[in-house]
């Protein structure tokens, strides 16, 4: 990528040579190039979305660790900070798993198998291998930056987009977003251990703005380690800070597991 763009403006020298092709740029230019990353990441902060409570409706893909693919409609409501409610139907209509995630745990009813099963939060990490917690998990499905440190060493303009490069405590994050509006086009996240083999690839497209919000409907997330994650996200209707519940109630004749 940094190949086919014009020269990277140095920040600082903490980097290694593989995330960037810097150059090195006169002190008389670094003002100018600290005040253009600081004015570009406050624009990203500025879309930041915010919300109360979230609902839609979604056509999910998905392919799992063996390359099985599904393809299945979620309703999926958000009360910020708070939960994250999922119901997944299969063919037909018919309700398939039910999830409760919360700060502290998550629950899944599957009603195939007739199967509670009840976890700590820190299931998601291990069924997923990426460090989300609520917080994380919600700005994603929202179409927030997530991993996005405010520590950027180094950004590259490229025709209508700009990218910058932050190191946070987990993962490096080459974001890339539209030049104009400042929406976030892609997140590129290596794992900063450079033991572990941990990558990332998140894209928003389809931007619209029906409900006085830049909402992209179109999500592609992909992550890999030891196993893989790989999503995509269809939004067909959704909308924002209307009452919901949140209804998940164990059936005395389930298997808890």
């Amino acid at each position: 990528m940094f190949v086919a763009c014009k020269p990277t403006k140095k920040i600082q020298t903490a980097i290694s040579k593989k995330d960037t092709l810097a150059a090195a740029v006169p002190d008389n230019k670094l003002a100018d190039s600290l005040r253009f990353i600081k004015e570009t990441y406050k624009g990203i902060i500025a879309h930041h979305i915010n919300f109360t409570t979230f609902s839609a409706k979604v056509d999910v893909d998905y392919i799992d660790a063996s390359d099985k693919k599904y393809d299945v409609n979620a309703n999926l409501r958000m009360y910020k900070d708070s939960t994250i409610w999922v119901s997944i139907n299969a063919i037909f209509g018919i309700e398939a798993l039910r999830a409760l995630i919360t700060k502290d745990s998550v629950k899944i009813l599957d009603k195939q198998d007739k199967l509670y099963t009840a976890r700590s939060i820190k299931f998601l990490q291990d069924v997923s291998g990426v460090p989300f917690d609520l917080s994380s998990l919600q700005d994603l499905l929202i179409g927030n930056a997530v991993f996005l440190d405010s520590n950027i060493v180094s950004y590259t303009k490229s025709g209508n987009t700009i990218s910058l490069l932050s190191i946070g405590p987990i993962f490096k994050n080459l974001i890339t977003i539209s030049e104009d509006h400042k929406l976030i086009q892609r997140m590129k996240l290596d794992d900063v251990d450079e033991l572990r083999n941990r990558t990332g690839d998140v894209t928003y497209s389809d931007y619209e703005n029906k409900k006085g919000v830049d909402f992209a409907i179109t999500r592609k997330i992909t992550f890999a380690e030891k196993k893989k994650l790989d999503i995509r996200l269809k939004f067909k209707q959704y909308n924002f800070n209307e009452a919901l519940n949140f209804p998940f109630g164990v059936p005395k004749n389930y298997t808890t597991n």
